[in-house]
């Protein structure tokens, strides 16, 4: 595969961008996430109906709900990889996707939306590996193409993010020659290599055997330790009450209920929420 088609199967799959100016990679400060009364529609489904919410820097936000209750679509609204009808995103201040002309909101150019990108990591439910490249390759692949690192400066960072998600021995295996587990953390190991300022979660352990969630779930925890802002997806709710700051439940694509996890895990407030933790604690 060519340097062009990583590049373009990067920006795609992963959310990566391509910046060719940059010249060095650094630690990125934890970001802040507005969401602005989103609206999205499939069709006539209303997937998104008025969605508004906060994260703040260094929080981590646990998002769970039923089925279809958009919180997947809202991920990728975050990062435009879905382009809202109605509303915005902004990142630490910045509108996501779109930038003011007057009264209305222009789209950006593809580029700019691909730069915007590398600062909110997005790690996928079916991990999205390259098959013919190595695990280190993998990790190593996206601050090479997007011209922030040489090979040797990204081969050496790729190095330090697998020992932080405890596959330091694994460095030439293929993703087919890993367990669920290990590929998923090779895909986390993969968002963090341009160090972005958030990283969003989309059921990260939903494709896993059950014995291999809590190696997933151990990486995360981490990272969440480490002060990174996190907005996760999933159904783990002694996860969510374990690690979140906030949790967000969501149904029929708006923000039902939030708050602290003692709150609206233990003494939820709005009927859906008390009937969807019935079912599933």
């Amino acid at each position: 595969m060519t340097t062009k088609s990583i590049e373009t199967t990067l920006a795609h799959t992963t959310g990566t961008a391509i910046v060719a100016d940059a010249h060095a990679i650094h630690e990125t400060p934890p970001a802040a996430v507005e969401v602005h009364d989103v609206h999205k529609w499939y069709g006539d489904h209303h997937v998104l109906n008025g969605v508004r919410l906060t994260v703040r820097p260094g929080e981590v936000t646990v998002i769970l709900g039923p089925s279809g209750s958009g919180k997947s679509t809202l991920l990728r609204v975050i990062n435009h990889l879905e382009k809202p009808e109605i509303g915005h995103v902004s990142l630490n201040g910045e509108l996501i996707g779109v930038r003011r002309q007057g009264e209305r909101l222009k789209e950006l150019s593809e580029r700019s939306i691909l730069a915007q990108r590398g600062r909110i990591g997005f790690v996928f439910q079916n991990f999205n590996l390259f098959p013919h490249l190595t695990v280190l390759d993998n990790v190593a692949a996206a601050p090479v193409a997007t011209g922030l690192l040489t090979k040797p400066e990204a081969r050496e960072l790729a190095c330090e993010l697998l020992a932080r998600v405890g596959l330091a021995d694994r460095t030439a295996a293929y993703p087919r020659q890993l367990s669920g587990g290990q590929q998923q953390r090779v895909a986390i190991a993969r968002a963090l290599a341009l160090q972005p300022g958030i990283v969003l979660f989309d059921e990260p352990t939903s494709a896993l055997d059950p014995e291999l969630v809590g190696e997933v779930l151990s990486v995360i925890k981490d990272l969440a330790d480490s002060g990174t802002t996190l907005v996760i997806v999933t159904h783990e709710i002694g996860f969510a009450r374990e690690i979140a700051d906030r949790v967000v439940f969501m149904d029929g694509g708006r923000v039902v209920e939030q708050g602290p996890p003692a709150q609206v895990l233990d003494h939820p407030k709005h009927e859906r929420t008390r009937d969807f933790l019935g079912k599933v604690l």
